[in-house]
């Protein structure tokens, strides 16, 4: 269905059941999951997130800036072990990074970017936006932007967007399609409402899936239904 994608990753979906830290044999079962799609000749950049690692301040004194340098920091650990597994894999890849670190990524360049992607190397943004007060949901949408994405994926643990939130009550709703509009008007939790903005104003779709499940990610290449599209 898509030629190039931006997949967020949260960083707590590479902990596995342990919650925090890493689980590599759930980072392994992701990247098998993504070189499936990687196989079907697909583009793929990836934004991964910290929350495994660092859930921002810790108190309330704690400085914002700070706080958001060291996520920025977690998100680039979880970068390199995304990158590994690929290269177990045998999948090429590279880690990239809004803030420089010349011994252990490349510094984010856009047409560096894209050349990787065009020889069909996966691409894994490390850093956020590089700058604090931002997320790596409002990355992954700045990310899509600029590598013309035709989609972002939105791998999570929920298989797709609720009225309200699943593993709270019995009764909560799944949309199959919703508007940008509707998202943000109800206040749903897709992503922050930054990183909504800029896929309506790009025109970028959303796709909410499951990640752990085996299947989800795969077949929503395949035309397939799977989880909710945000579009």
């Amino acid at each position: 269905m898509y030629k190039r994608v931006l997949i967020k990753l949260s960083g707590e979906a590479l902990a596995g059941k342990k919650k925090m830290g890493v689980c590599y044999d759930t980072v392994l079962d992701i990247c098998k999951k993504i070189k499936e799609v990687h196989d079907l000749g697909v583009e793929i950049g990836i934004v991964v997130g910290g929350g495994n690692f660092w859930r921002g301040r810790q108190n309330e004194e704690f400085d914002r800036a700070t706080a958001d340098y060291i996520g920025m920091l977690a998100t680039t650990m979880n970068a390199l072990t995304l990158n590994d597994a690929f290269r177990q894999l045998g999948v090429e890849s590279r880690v990239q990074t809004a803030i420089e670190m010349r011994q252990v990524a490349e510094f984010y360049i856009k047409g560096r970017a894209h050349k990787h992607l065009n020889k069909k190397r996966i691409v894994i943004f490390g850093c956020g936006t590089g700058s604090p007060f931002f997320s790596t949901d409002t990355a992954s949408s700045l990310k899509a932007a600029e590598i013309g994405a035709d989609a972002l994926i939105k791998a999570t643990n929920v298989d797709g967007v609720y009225d309200k939130d699943p593993n709270k009550y019995d009764d909560a709703v799944k949309y199959d399609e919703i508007s940008y509009l509707e998202v943000l008007n109800k206040k749903l939790k897709v992503m922050d409402l930054t990183a909504i903005t800029l896929c309506m104003d790009n025109d970028i779709p959303i796709l909410v899936l499951n990640i752990n499940n085996d299947h989800d990610l795969i077949d929503s290449f395949k035309g397939k239904k799977v989880g909710t599209i945000v579009k």
